[in-house]
């Protein structure tokens, strides 16, 4: 049986690194604002932009603030009336993750939000990585309906949470997309798809250029052409 083909997400925050990332060769954008601050909830205009521009998937992060991943109930609304602003706008997908004080994931939040937003893709994000057990975490996960866990196999680099990816993979058994995240370039691509057996990788943007793009497409493609037949 032949192995699907490797995806490639690119995380962003504007129109024009959202076009050299297609013309790259990338399959989904994660559009996010304030990346600096590990990427909030994009304006609505931004969203239809973005959407306007680009024919490949668009996936909206949903984040009403930088800092932890426990919040208060009318944070949690303002998450679910993002979601309906990312639906309306067209994208494909939205992004957002959330957690109890003990580190354990709050399900009830996470379920109510992703079954509002249905039908789009849903993604566990990074704050995976701040759960107290990943493996509790991969279940509860699942158990709430999302499509994908963006991590890095709680690590400040993907390569260097390899094994843990690795684990959580095998735990999967099939069941939701564990995507890496975090430090993944050229150089190491290749090598985290082999030790992890994912399919799907997720890139951060690089250097802002003149045009404002943070996002290379000649580079992307170099990323894509890296990755093991």
């Amino acid at each position: 049986m032949t192995a699907p083909p490797i995806r490639l997400e690119i995380c962003l925050d504007s129109a024009a690194s959202a076009r050299a990332a297609q013309e790259g060769g990338a399959h989904r954008v994660e559009l996010c604002a304030e990346l600096h601050r590990g990427g909030t909830t994009p304006p609505e205009g931004l969203v239809r932009l973005v959407r306007s521009v680009i024919a490949i998937e668009l996936a909206v992060m949903i984040r009403p603030r930088g800092g932890n991943f426990t919040y208060l109930e009318p944070e949690i609304a303002q998450m679910k009336d993002d979601i309906a602003m990312a639906k309306d706008a067209g994208a494909d997908g939205v992004v957002f993750g959330l957690l109890l004080s003990n580190r354990a994931v709050d399900r009830s939040a996470f379920r109510l939000l992703a079954e509002f937003a249905r039908p789009l893709r849903v993604t566990f994000h990074r704050a995976f990585d701040d759960a107290a057990d990943p493996a509790a975490a991969l279940e509860d996960v699942i158990s709430c309906g999302a499509d994908r866990i963006l991590t890095s196999g709680q690590r400040p680099t993907a390569f260097e949470g390899a094994p843990v990816i690795a684990e959580l993979v095998r735990l999967a058994r099939g069941r939701i997309s564990v995507m890496p995240g975090a430090g993944i370039h050229r150089g190491n691509a290749g090598e985290i798809l082999r030790r992890t057996g994912v399919r799907e990788l997720h890139v951060g943007a690089g250097v802002r250029d003149a045009s404002g793009a943070l996002v290379d497409a000649a580079l992307v493609r170099s990323l894509v052409e890296s990755f093991p037949a």
